[in-house]
């Protein structure tokens, strides 16, 4: 793999070669496959340099932008089949999402009694700051309304898992990152809603229960799944049989739906109750699906490594999808977009370190806090701008947000990591001298 990773630098070396002699004869089929030959090369060929290994996934996710806005025809439609297809995007969605759940543990959300401060900042900064800073650079930079709104909603969404990397990264307090992303994770069905609505009335359309219930789907649904195979690796028999019993009761459920069921339930219910029976058959679907794949990974024993890659191709799809959709405003508001993308990034990471060590935090849990804060959710965005139908618009700051966060992230979170090594070093040598 190594030799493939070494080739694939040199072969970046000849296509950046061919970029320029492309651009400079100005021959458009030249360099841009030129162009997208150097992305593709290059994000395998990264990981042959160790001080660049840990960038490969933000490289995919670069490699998929490029794709998208030099050949956006090739990735809206495959002759007659849309791949903006809402069906499609929430089979993805969820992937990636389940993908995420397989890196939570049950016992996450147990961290609560011995982190409850921690949490309590943690939501307070990461519900009020990243909203709030979205819909200022909204009214200071004046975007088209959709695209405004993509904006507030990449604040409004949950943590991302990439905090927990990063939190590890600089050796900050990493039961308090993987907890309070556990939570505002659960969170996202309320307060999602609530600050779209609050924030980005006016600009878009935004129905609380329509929003509330997508949330569920791509988010809770498939992470409630994993967490199911989560609990299974060390159920009694007894415990698996109740969980297996459960499935079978879920699928006999959802078949009656199907069979009839469902149309009575729709004549005869009032609309807040149809509304929590399709909420019950979306957890009813979890416990299928956390069953069944807990079954197949017990036959195909690398499934669970797969998963991570499976999910990493999901969201190079959103971006791919999302940047040739929106290739058109990309080209009007890209640079702009960026700027803000930083801002708003650095914002979080800024005020949710301040905020909390004014309220006392130590440095560790500050330096935590402030991932938590900055680092969004960008495959959640991306879904819900896909299952609103509005992907090239609403889903392009996701698009954009996504792979500076990672960057961003990964310089803050090394420099963290030096910081955190010095200041040991310094009580080690106090407690010496005492």
């Amino acid at each position: 793999m190594l030799m493939l990773r070494k080739i694939c630098l040199f072969l970046a070396l000849i296509a950046l070669l061919v970029l320029v002699i492309g651009l400079s004869l100005q021959a458009p089929h030249l360099w841009k496959y030129a162009a997208l030959g150097l992305a593709i090369s290059t994000a395998i060929g990264i990981g042959a340099l160790p001080a660049l290994k840990g960038y490969q996934y933000t490289a995919w996710i670069i490699t998929a932008v490029v794709a998208g806005m030099i050949f956006p025809a090739s990735f809206q439609k495959w002759g007659d089949f849309d791949l903006r297809n809402k069906w499609l995007i929430l089979i993805v969605i969820q992937l990636v999402m389940f993908g995420m759940g397989m890196h939570m543990r049950i016992s996450d959300f147990t961290g609560i009694s011995k982190t409850g401060k921690g949490i309590t900042i943690g939501l307070l900064c990461h519900f009020t700051v990243m909203p709030i800073m979205g819909f200022i650079l909204t009214k200071i930079f004046h975007f088209e309304t959709e695209i405004a709104a993509g904006i507030i909603l990449i604040g409004s969404c949950s943590s991302g898992l990439a905090s927990n990397v990063m939190t590890y990264i600089a050796k900050g307090n990493l039961v308090l990152s993987v907890t309070v992303t556990a939570i505002t994770t659960l969170f996202a069905p309320l307060m999602t809603p609530f600050l779209m609505k609050l924030l980005a009335g006016t600009l878009i359309e935004i129905k609380f229960i329509n929003m509330m219930m997508e949330i569920i789907k791509i988010v809770i649904v498939p992470i409630m799944a994993a967490l199911i195979h989560d609990y299974l690796k060390t159920a009694s028999v007894k415990e698996a049989q109740k969980v297996k019993f459960l499935s079978i009761m879920a699928v006999l459920w959802l078949t009656a739906q199907s069979a009839g069921l469902w149309t009575i339930f729709s004549t005869y219910l009032s609309l807040p109750l149809l509304e929590t029976v399709e909420i019950l058959n979306f957890f009813a679907g979890a416990i299928i699906i956390g069953f069944a794949y807990h079954q197949l990974a017990y036959i195909f024993k690398n499934l669970d490594g797969m998963m991570p890659y499976i999910s990493m191709a999901g969201i190079i799809y959103f971006t791919t999808v999302t940047t040739a959709a929106g290739r058109d405003n990309l080209m009007q508001v890209g640079l702009i977009l960026f700027l803000v993308a930083v801002i708003h990034n650095a914002a979080g990471y800024f005020f949710g370190y301040v905020f909390s060590r004014l309220l006392g935090m130590d440095k560790p849990s500050a330096r935590t806090i402030a991932f938590e804060v900055g680092l969004q959710n960008g495959g959640m965005a991306s879904g819900l701008a896909g299952t609103m139908g509005k992907l090239g618009t609403v889903g392009l700051a996701a698009a954009v947000f996504s792979p500076w966060m990672n960057i961003s992230g990964s310089i803050l979170a090394n420099y963290w990591r030096t910081k955190a090594l010095k200041e040991l070093k310094e009580e080690e040598l106090v407690k010496e001298l005492k």
